[in-house]
């Protein structure tokens, strides 16, 4: 099987930083898009940010510039580097890997457990 799991969440004030991680682990060909979504209390989930594994990266208009998503192929880890924290970005962020288990296989979308940041005014 694959396993997502995430670190690096917890506390922090208005305009400090944190650094997510996200590594996968189990059966693995191939990892194509990873992603970071993000889930407050009584919101739907929304999406914060991915990159290919060619490295091109997009982003949620709510974070460009602050947040910066970043890989390592060779660990299967994604990371998501957050400066300028906002209260509003006060969430549970998931990371999300479409990873493929053979050669010609099709990829199959996993998700982390949740890690939650909570940013305090």
């Amino acid at each position: 099987q694959v396993q997502l799991v995430e670190s690096g969440g917890g506390l922090v004030q208005a305009g400090g930083s944190l650094r997510l991680s996200c590594a996968a682990s189990g059966i693995i060909f191939s990892v194509s898009p990873m992603a970071w979504y993000r889930q407050a209390p009584g919101n739907q989930r929304e999406w914060v940010a991915s990159i290919t594994s060619g490295g091109a990266t997009n982003y949620a208009d709510s974070v460009k510039g602050r947040f910066t998503i970043s890989r390592d192929n060779a660990k299967n880890t994604q990371y998501l580097q957050m400066s300028s924290l906002k209260p509003e970005d006060t969430a549970v962020y998931y990371c999300k890997a479409a990873v493929r288990k053979r050669l010609g296989g099709q990829f199959t979308d996993y998700w982390g457990q949740g890690t939650q940041v909570t940013v305090s005014s």
